[in-house]
């Protein structure tokens, strides 16, 4: 009945670019940005199912395209 609204966030895209960090382990994902610069990852949210993958490209209005996948 009540839809929970995604607030929508920015990311300096010049700098950073979206990241799914993949554990070839336990199959854990991680998404984030990756800074260009200096590599360095910052964690944005646990990715437990395609629900939680869509939340995470709607609040930074990211295709899948522009995600890039590591391990």
């Amino acid at each position: 009945m009540f839809w929970k609204k995604v607030k929508k966030r920015s990311f300096d895209r010049e700098n950073l670019k979206p990241v799914i960090r993949a554990s070839i382990c336990t199959g854990e994902e991680v998404a984030g940005f990756k800074d260009i610069r200096t590599g360095k990852f910052s964690e944005i949210m646990l990715i437990n199912d395609d629900k939680d993958l869509k939340e995470f490209l709607e609040t930074y209005d990211i295709t899948m395209e522009e995600i890039a996948r590591e391990y």
